[in-house]
């Protein structure tokens, strides 16, 4: 089983992994809608309880791993504008899965840690932004739940966003707990 830490955007396990996603993002990136913008995270949005980063440590990993372990995935969640009526809404953002790691279950396993994650912090709806070239993520996304959504954002590199309500789910476990 994966093992959840939370940790700053700055570390350098996180740091190396977004780098690693906007450099496949950039390269990746359909020519027709022109170039990718990378658009560096800010730390003190993924600080909770306005956020949260988690970098994903594969299954068998090292419990006692420090910041500096190999961590196989990432992804974060942050407290965005209410929507029109008022909900509280987090966006789940740079959920990346290394090539080594992908086709394990780690990227669904860290969408629902960050929507635990999310709705312990009073999320009503989460929300995100994906470009329709990365097919797996949308079949991920509406797998989990999510519906396509109007535009909350102007982000350059979307072309398709979508929402998920999480008012009532159980949050038994509070952000943080990274057992």
């Amino acid at each position: 089983m994966p093992r959840f830490r939370e940790t700053s955007v700055s570390t350098p396990a996180a740091a190396a992994l977004l780098t690693e996603y906007f450099t496949e993002r950039e390269t990746t990136f359909p020519s027709a809608q022109g170039t990718y913008t990378t658009t560096l995270p800010d730390a003190s949005a993924f600080v909770p309880p306005a956020g949260a980063f988690v970098v994903v440590d594969p299954a068998g990993g090292d419990p006692l791993a420090d910041d500096e372990a190999e961590p196989v995935a990432c992804g974060g969640i942050r407290l965005i504008a209410p929507s029109a009526t008022g909900a509280v809404r987090y966006e789940v953002k740079h959920l990346y899965v290394r090539p080594a790691g992908r086709g394990q279950g780690l990227g669904r396993a860290l969408l629902v840690e960050l929507e635990r994650r999310a709705a312990a912090f009073g999320a009503d709806e989460i929300v995100l932004d994906t470009n329709d070239s990365l097919a797996a993520a949308g079949g991920l996304y509406r797998s989990a739940g999510y519906a396509t959504v109007k535009p909350y954002n102007a982000n350059p590199n979307a072309t398709t966003w979508y929402g998920k309500s999480v008012v009532g789910r159980a949050t038994s476990d509070a952000p943080g707990d990274d057992a």
